[in-house]
């Protein structure tokens, strides 16, 4: 079996909001990375044997108390190193260089003169609206190099910042002040392609191909002949860790799916039409009465939240449990999982609890199958299309776990969750008909607990409100309400308005996270 991560290079993270980013460029460029916390350890890195280092960004400043730092022999592997902007300042610092506050701070848009094309800086200038020798760069610095370490020299500037980009070609040094990971660095992904490739001499060999073949032999030296059930939700996630099992295991999986009464129109009928089409070995259990009437005359929003996980272990540990010599249980865990909880003051093997079913595994004494563990979401969407599975699996936008039952303010019942329903559906049919669910986070409707009045046809009427929310976000932790188009708004009221009774108002919301969250419950 290839190994497929023979060719890494490692992110240390010094606290940048960009971190997850960086690692998704090199991933893009098809080279294979992950990211430590930047006091990981050193013999964690040699470890890890990376090819190249990159340093992140971060907000601190290398001389304040308590700033994270990393010793001269992490820059002592025989390995190069690239550092972006707070890692570029550490090198400097790390090298006996001067890093001084900037006399004016950059944010924003700069453009970056090109004093030397030969190596990171190569193919990246006369881009756009640019000149030969320059390229428009992302800057978000308070602090700049005053004095270069020896062995370095300026290979780019900008008004600002007399060293905006520097290079120690004998040790394979280099820093950039800028941040090229991020879309408003235009040819940031050529640059990092030129360390990667050129400078490190990574070969482009990281693909979702590559991925399913390497992981269903990891599954199968995993499992051997035991058998392994996975709990299905019809979400990206889930959907394609099962194909990825179902490729290395065949019958010996078993896809659970739970109805729990709270899915959206559809729904539990499009994933039983889905997977049994694709011959995965699929149990659907519809336990729609029993999580509804244990949400009967239930308001609090993490009683509704309790109730739902806990009867949803319930029944996946008896439908479990008809099943003759299950010893596995596969999860769609994701990269960024992993790592959220890994901030840069240190390293923790903190998962988001949601991501481990419920505790499961140490209830029923299963050990966990993760083959996804290694991937960013745009990943799990590649490798899914890589196994076969339909757009409309592979592109479908989050659903919480709790469903419906927390887009219902106040009690769940049957009458509200119709409403609802009807209510979602048309904003998702209309969303797609615009063109625009791929480009959206989340989109759905609310259903409040409130009624007002108003007017159809000659009579007064005192009916229900739904609102409508659409996001976006790079990973849920933050999201800004997206602005769409009036037209487009105005449609959907009327849809909901007119072809939903019991609902005669409909309101949209504009608000971002934080402070408000994308979920109302």
């Amino acid at each position: 079996m290839t190994d497929i991560h023979q060719q890494r290079v490692l992110v240390l993270d010094f606290g940048s909001q960009y971190t997850q980013l960086i690692a998704r460029r090199v991933r893009e460029a098809k080279v294979y990375c992950e990211i430590f916390p930047y006091n990981a350890g050193l013999d964690k890195v040699k470890a890890f044997g990376p090819r190249g280092i990159i340093l992140s960004g971060g907000p601190s400043s290398v001389y304040d108390p308590g700033a994270p730092l990393i010793g001269l022999d992490h820059l002592e592997l025989g390995v190069p190193v690239l550092g972006i902007c707070y890692g570029m300042q550490l090198i400097t610092h790390l090298l006996g260089g001067k890093v001084a506050r900037a006399v004016k701070r950059e944010y924003g848009r700069a453009e970056l003169m090109l004093d030397d094309e030969s190596d990171l800086l190569k193919f990246i200038g006369g881009t756009g609206d640019s000149p030969e020798n320059k390229a428009v760069v992302w800057m978000s610095h308070g602090d700049r190099i005053e004095a270069m370490p020896g062995g370095f020299a300026a290979i780019g500037h900008t008004d600002n910042s007399p060293t905006a980009a520097m290079a120690d070609r004998s040790r394979r040094f280099y820093g950039v002040q800028f941040h090229p990971e991020v879309a408003h660095t235009p040819m940031g992904a050529q640059i990092l392609k030129n360390f990667l490739y050129d400078i490190c001499g990574c070969t482009p060999t990281w693909n979702m191909a590559s991925f399913a073949d390497y992981s269903v032999g990891l599954i199968k030296d995993q499992v051997g002949d035991g058998n392994i059930i996975c709990a299905l939700s019809g979400g990206v996630d889930s959907s394609v860790a099962a194909a990825l099992v179902h490729r290395a295991v065949g019958e010996r999986l078993t896809c659970i799916f739970v109805n729990n009464g709270v899915l959206r129109k559809g729904e539990a009928e499009r994933v039983q039409q889905t997977f049994s089409g694709m011959g995965l070995n699929l149990k659907y259990v519809d336990a729609s009465g029993m999580f509804l009437s244990r949400l009967a005359g239930v308001e609090d929003p993490e009683k509704k939240r309790k109730i739902i996980g806990n009867t949803f272990i319930e029944v996946f540990e008896a439908e479990a449990n008809k099943i003759k010599g299950v010893k596995f249980l596969a999860q769609g865990t994701l990269y960024p999982d992993v790592i959220e909880s890994v901030s840069f003051k240190g390293p923790s093997a903190v998962i988001k609890s949601h991501h481990n079913v419920g505790g499961l595994p140490e209830k029923m004494n299963l050990s966990l199958v993760e083959p996804l563990r290694e991937l960013f979401k745009d990943e799990v969407r590649e490798l899914g299309a890589e196994l076969g599975l339909p757009d409309e699996i592979i592109w479908r936008q989050p659903f919480p776990g709790p469903g419906l039952a927390i887009r219902i303010l106040g009690e769940v019942t049957q009458e509200r969750l119709w409403v609802l329903r009807e209510a979602d559906a048309i904003v998702l049919e209309e969303i797609k008909r615009a063109g625009l669910y791929r480009d959206i986070w989340q989109s759905f409707a609310v259903l409040l607990p409130i009624r007002t009045v108003g007017v159809m046809g000659d009579e007064r009427t005192y009916e229900g409100v739904v609102a409508l929310r659409a996001v976006n976000s790079r990973d849920g932790m933050t999201a800004d309400w997206v602005q769409l188009p009036y037209e487009l708004l105005g449609i959907i009221s009327n849809r909901i308005i007119n072809e939903i009774k019991g609902v005669n108002r409909v309101c949209y919301d504009i608000s971002s996270k934080p402070p408000s969250t994308i979920e109302w419950e």
